[in-house]
Formats: structure tokens, sequence, C-alpha cells
């Protein structure tokens, strides 16, 4: 199925069956797998390419969603240069703990920076299966959602603009702050909101990473984690108050922090290193209810945000790309709904038990530092229980590793 007006800079109308807003893992698959329908689409984002392709974010990926990659062709570069990490290692009360899920579950994670991955899908989209998209886009706008011909109009960068897209379906892939989650009427959805109450300072230490997995520091001075990037790069964070200034963070205090709260008998020094990044991240999350209003859908972070704790919002993005593409494939060249009418339903069983997982384990990670003996108390009883229980290792390496069939 074809564009009827393919030149994206003319002033005329365009029209395409598929608009999809936002090129961040969501997006781009969403859009190569309407490519490989013969579904023709046009993306917009407000970014240029060379930012969305260095941009860094998350970079754990579960084998599931690496599986469904490779099911449609997008994870060539994924499966060659991605680690393959099989188990994670706790870190409390001065020891270090070994746990090995891959041994409990026969699955295990990959390792491979989201910018990665958006330069392999927006090129695999753009260059390989010639999708229309459209860089540095301003002032996005929806029309007309809730009747059969929605629109999007957008100002064009190079000429300034005003530009006008007919389509049928509208894919909201724009993340938190995007438009088109605001584009729903409030009457029309429900938000559900939860505040951690904590904050997260995130870095990036230009320095190899001091373990061969990701390692998870449970401290009374707060949380802190371990988690390679690449063999030069690794991703490191600290717990702090939330709305905390990162300029409070000086690399002395960084590293002395980080020593102290991933210390543990027998481990080795981290290797220090530059720090090219460093953000206050106040953990949140929210979802959308039903993720649909119209002819709007809502996929990735502009559904539901899950706060990094358990490294799941890359893969909730992805699975909303999969079962969109899928469904919106099957209304434009089968006539067949069945797909797009389920679609909140098919998404929000993994969107909220991956939000009750990370509430969980939020509790597993702070809960020493909360100042409550209480508390710390429990929090060391979970802790004990996952590494003396065969049972307990089992449960939490599925929801760990989102191996749960019945999502």
């Amino acid at each position: 199925m074809t564009s009827t007006t393919p030149h994206l800079n003319s002033g005329a109308p365009q029209r395409f069956p598929v608009v999809i807003v936002g090129a961040g893992p969501a997006g781009l698959t969403l859009g190569n797998i309407l490519r490989a329908a013969s579904v023709d689409c046009l993306v917009l984002e407000t970014e240029t390419r060379a930012f969305i392709e260095q941009r860094p974010r998350a970079g754990v990926l579960e084998e599931w969603a690496v599986r469904g990659l490779e099911r449609r062709g997008l994870a060539a570069n994924l499966l060659a240069r991605g680690q393959v990490h099989s188990e994670c290692e706790f870190r409390f009360a001065g020891e270090r703990y070994r746990f090995e899920y891959a041994e409990l579950t026969g699955h295990h994670h990959f390792v491979y920076p989201q910018q990665f991955l958006v330069t392999d899908l927006v090129r695999e989209y753009a260059d390989v299966r010639g999708g229309a998209v459209r860089f540095g886009v301003r002032d996005v706008e929806l029309h007309d959602l809730d009747t059969g011909r929605p629109s999007v109009s957008y100002t064009c960068p190079e000429s300034g603009v005003r530009q006008f897209v007919h389509c049928d379906f509208v894919a909201g892939c724009d993340g938190a702050r995007g438009v088109t989650r605001a584009s729903i009427p409030a009457d029309r959805a429900h938000v559900s909101r939860y505040d951690y109450g904590i904050g997260w300072l995130a870095l990036l230490a230009e320095a190899p990473p001091s373990n061969d997995c990701v390692v998870f520091g449970v401290h009374p001075r707060g949380f802190a984690g371990h988690m390679a990037r690449s063999p030069e790069v690794t991703r490191y964070y600290l717990q702090c108050p939330p709305g905390d200034d990162p300029e409070n963070w000086s690399h002395e205090r960084v590293w002395t922090e980080l020593q102290e709260r991933l210390g543990a008998a027998g481990a080795p020094r981290l290797t220090e290193g530059r720090l090219i990044e460093k953000r206050v991240l106040d953990m949140h999350s929210y979802v959308v209810e039903p993720m649909a209003f119209g002819r709007l859908f809502l996929a990735g972070d502009a559904a539901h945000l899950t706060a990094p704790i358990a490294a799941k919002g890359m893969n909730l993005a992805l699975h909303d790309a999969f079962v969109l593409g899928d469904a919106l494939t099957a209304v434009l060249t089968k006539g067949d709904s069945t797909g797009l009418d389920g679609y909140s339903r098919a998404c929000l069983g993994r969107v909220w038990d991956y939000q009750e997982f990370s509430q969980w384990l939020s509790e597993v990670y702070h809960g020493t530092a909360s100042g409550d003996p209480h508390r710390a108390g429990t929090t060391l009883a979970r802790l004990r229980r996952l590494f003396g229980s065969p049972a307990a290792a089992r449960a939490f390496a599925e929801q760990y590793l989102g191996t749960n069939a019945d999502y």
C-alpha cells in the first residue's frame, strides 16, 4: 500500500496510511514492520538523525525481544555485536552473591546500547526499506483522531511551511513528553501514576566495565548499579534525593560513593574514568489506559513509563511495536481489525506485570537506605530468600527475564 503523495517537501497535503510520531525503538520498529508488509508510512521526529543515533539511553534487552527483532530481520548487528549476559551479581552486607538466571531458565539478556539499535533501525527503515521520514520537524499537531479521517500537521524545518498529512492511523511513539499522549482528551483515558520518592544519578563513565555482569549494590548509603555498555564505556547509577542537582556530584564524590556502595569482600576496586554524562532521574511511573483513542494508538513511553529500576522500558516499547505492527498490517492489508481492537489488552498485561516487578525490586534496592530499621530488615530477608530458596530464585528469574507466557 503506497502513499498518494511521495514528495515530502511539496506544499500540497500528503497522504500515508500510517503516520508514526517519534523515531525511537518503538516507532522505528513499527515502521520497519509496516514497510516489510508493503504498507507505506511516514515517521516524524523532532530531533535530527545524528542526535537520535548518538543519544545514550537503555541497553538491556530481554531474549524474547531480541528474537522478535530477529524474526523481522532487524537483529543482525545486535546478534553480532551485542553482549550476552547470563547472570547478575548482588552485593549486600559486605558480600557478593552471584545470581545465575540462565541456568535456572535457559534464557539470557543481551546488552546492546539503545543508540546502536536506533542506528540499525533507522538505517533499515530509511536506507534499505525506503521508508519516508522527516527529522527536525516542529510543532507537531494531531487532528480529527476520533473520526475516520485523522491527520497530522507539522512545520517543515527547512522551509518553515506548515505541512498536513492525511492518514488512516496515527502511532504515538514520541515518549513521555511527546505530543501524542497529550492529544487524548482527559476524559477518554485514565492515567495511573506512581512516584517512588527517590532519584538516581545516571552516569556514563569512560572506563571499561569492572565486572563481567550487571552488579546491584544494596547499601545503607543508597543503591548503586554497574551496567556494561561497551568495552570502553560503563553505565553507573547512584541513589540520590529526587530533584538533586548533578553538579552536586563532583568526580571525586561520585567515585567515592561508587567504590563504597559497590564494595564487597573479594571484589576488585572499580576502574575509574572520566564521567561523560551526569543526570538525575526522578523515579516515577505511569500507565495510560486504554492505549488508544480513535485512530491514535500509543506505544512505548507515550503509553507507559516504567522507571529504569528493572530495565524494562525498551523491552516494553518493542513489545508494543510488535503487537501494533502486526495489527496495523492485518487491518490495512486484509481488512482484519481483530488485532487492532485488542491492542491495549494485548499490551497491558505485560505492562502491569513489569510495573509490579519494578516496585518489588525498588524495595530490594532501596529498603536498606530508607532509615527505617524494619524496612532494612525485610529487605535483607528478601535477598536472603532469593539466594536460599530455589523457588524464590526461579520466580525472580522469570520476572527479571520477562518469560511469563501468559502476558
